[in-house]
């Protein structure tokens, strides 16, 4: 049964959660459910290749390893939304402020970046064996990276400081309950919710695909994880097809 031999380690510095939980699991030193918490990452890592920076001992740097096989790794989008959801549901014990899920893993409080999530997985064969399920958060941290221009954490929004240790094992938790609805049958009420908590729903926004930027109303994203969106005519994109459009010269 989930959650009742749950590992949560602690490192004072590494160069990535997520690579360190994968050597883990490929030398078989992993056990199911288990976390690594790092006070400080030297080569953080996001989607589309870019980094992921953090200052040390101010945030929340935590990789849960997820056995899988459980689950078509043709649905791992579902594992992308109950990991959200948890994110979601982890902010919802200290803020009472607006939290949405920016498609496809980015998670906002008033229009502002707080976190991220990078999944990576261990497939062999058909069979999807682990998920690296690798969750970056703001908590205590002040001053970011202006290439960052909208980023947020917990204390600019509630003016408190938090034991970033205690709240990782908090939100180590809280995501593990939403991977055990997931795992009992529960997606299409998670679905419902995640589409509920998307950023810029029914809203006109701004992606780029390629070098061409153009308007469109966010419909919701589908099963599978495409975005849909609408203007002249429906459409849907996937991951990496398009990104959001940021005008650094405003």
């Amino acid at each position: 049964m989930r959650l009742t031999t749950k590992k949560f380690t602690i490192l004072e510095s590494v160069d990535s959660t997520n690579n360190y939980a994968m050597a883990m699991v490929k030398k078989g030193l992993a056990t199911g459910d288990e976390a690594v918490f790092a006070m400080e990452q030297t080569s953080g890592k996001g989607r589309r290749g870019k980094s992921w920076q953090s200052e040390k001992g101010e945030n929340i740097i935590l990789t849960i390893m997820a056995e899988m096989q459980w689950l078509p790794v043709q649905q791992q989008f579902q594992v992308s939304i109950a990991v959200a959801l948890g994110c979601v549901a982890f902010f919802s014990k200290y803020i009472k402020e607006s939290i949405k899920i920016k498609w496809p893993n980015d998670i906002f409080i008033n229009d502002r970046k707080a976190g991220g999530v990078l999944i990576e997985n261990v497939i062999q064969g058909s069979l999807w064996q682990w998920a690296i399920i690798g969750v970056g958060i703001n908590i205590n941290q002040l001053v970011f990276d202006p290439e960052i221009l909208n980023a947020v954490s917990l204390k600019q929004v509630t003016g408190k400081n938090y034991d970033v240790v205690q709240l990782s094992a908090e939100l180590h938790e809280i995501i593990l309950s939403k991977v055990d609805e997931l795992e009992k049958g529960n997606f299409t009420k998670l679905f419902e919710e995640y589409n509920e908590k998307l950023f810029g729903r029914n809203k006109i926004v701004k992606l780029k695909k390629g070098n061409i930027v153009f308007e469109t109303t966010i419909i919701g994203v589908s099963q599978s994880g495409e975005l849909i969106t609408k203007d002249a005519l429906e459409r849907r994109f996937g991951f990496d097809e398009v990104e959001w459009f940021i005008n650094r010269e405003v």
